[in-house]
C-alpha cells in the first residue's frame, strides 16, 4: 500500500528447534505513515515477538518467516550491518522495563549520547547540545544529565527511553507498552508525551498494549492478538465500538468504566473457545 511505511506478512516466529511449535501465527499487518497502530492483547499473544521481529532483535533461540517491508525494503533479507545502520536511525524502539534496559552503572546523559553516535558524527559539543535538547524535550531537567537510572522515577525513566528512542529523529517509532507499572496520572503524561513527539517529528507509532483504555486515547487503528495471532484489525472507532471476534468483547467487557459503575468481567475462557468454534 501507496499509504503504509511498514507492511507485515504472513509472519511466523517459532522456536529454532521446533519449526512446528508457532509462537507468532502467519499475521499480517500494514501500518499507515503517520498513524499510531496499536496492538492489543494479553500478556504472551505474541505482541513483543512481532515488534522484535520488526527490529530483528529475536533471541538467538528463535526464528522467524514471511516478509517485512520498512518503505519496501524487506528487512528479513538485510545483512546484520544493514539492519544495525536502520535500527535506531530509522525504525527506533522504546522497550518494557526502562530499569532493566538502561545501564545501572552509567548515567543516563552517557547512555543517551551512545545513542546518538551509533548514527551521527557529531563534535563533542554538538553532542551535549543534542543531548541537552533531547532531555528538554521529554521534561527532564538538564541538571539531571549525571544521575543514574536508580537515582530517578519510573516515569523519568520512561522518559529517557524516551529521549534515546527519538534520539536520531526516527520515521517508525515502536513503544512496547511504555506506560507499563506506571500509575495513572504519570501513565497520562507519558501518553501525552508520545502523541505530541510523533507530531512533532512527522513518526508513524507502533504502539503495544494490553490496555484498550491507552488504545482509545492514543491510536488510529488497531490490531487485537490472542494466542499468535491477528483475530480483528481495523479503525479504532470500528473496533471499539462494533466488535466482530468475541476475543475482542471478552478484553473489552475488561475495562472499567470511568465512573467505576461497571463490574468488571473476566475472560471465560471455555465460553471463548466455544464462540470461537
Amino acid at each position: 500500500m501507496k499509504n503504509s511505511i511498514l507492511e507485515i506478512n504472513n509472519l511466523k516466529v517459532f522456536p529454532n528447534n521446533n519449526s512446528r511449535l508457532k509462537l507468532v501465527k502467519n499475521i499480517s499487518l500494514s501500518i499507515k505513515k503517520g498513524k499510531t497502530t496499536c496492538i492489543v492483547g494479553e500478556s504472551g499473544s505474541g505482541k513483543s515477538l512481532t515488534a522484535l521481529s520488526v527490529m530483528q532483535l529475536l533471541s538467538s533461540q528463535l526464528n522467524m518467516s514471511g516478509s517485512i517491508l520498512f518503505e519496501g525494503v524487506n528487512l528479513v533479507n538485510l545483512t546484520k550491518e544493514e539492519v544495525r545502520i536502520r535500527r535506531g536511525k530509522d525504525i527506533a524502539m522504546i522497550f518494557q522495563e526502562p530499569m532493566t534496559s538502561l545501564n545501572p552503572v552509567l548515567t543516563i546523559g552517557y547512555q543517551i549520547e551512545e545513542a546518538i553516535k551509533v548514527h551521527e558524527n557529531f563534535l563533542k559539543v554538538e553532542l551535549n547540545k543534542r543531548v541537552e535538547e533531547l532531555l528538554n524535550i521529554v521534561g527532564i531537567p538538564i541538571d539531571r544529565i549525571n544521575s543514574y537510572p536508580d537515582e530517578l522515577s519510573g516515569g523519568q525513566r520512561q522518559r529517557v527511553m524516551i529521549a534515546m528512542a527519538i534520539s536520531c529523529s526516527p520515521k517508525l517509532l515502536i513503544a512496547d507498552e511504555p506506560t507499563t507499572a506506571l500509575d495513572v496520572t504519570v501513565q497520562a503524561q507519558i501518553l501525552n508525551l508520545l502523541n505530541d513527539l510523533k507530531l512533532k517529528f512527522k513518526m508513524t507509532m507502533l504502539f503495544i498494549t494490553h490496555d484498550f483504555g491507552v488504545v482509545e486515547d492514543i491510536a488510529d487503528d488497531v490490531a487485537v492478538m490472542y494466542q499468535g495471532e491477528i483475530v480483528e484489525k481495523g479503525t479504532v472507532l470500528n473496533v471499539l465500538k462494533k466488535p466482530k471476534h468475541p476475543y475482542t468483547k471478552a478484553l473489552l467487557d475488561c475495562v472499567p468504566d470511568s465512573q467505576g459503575k461497571k463490574d468488571l468481567k473476566p475472560i471465560d475462557y471455555s465460553a471463548l473457545k466455544r464462540a470461537m468454534g
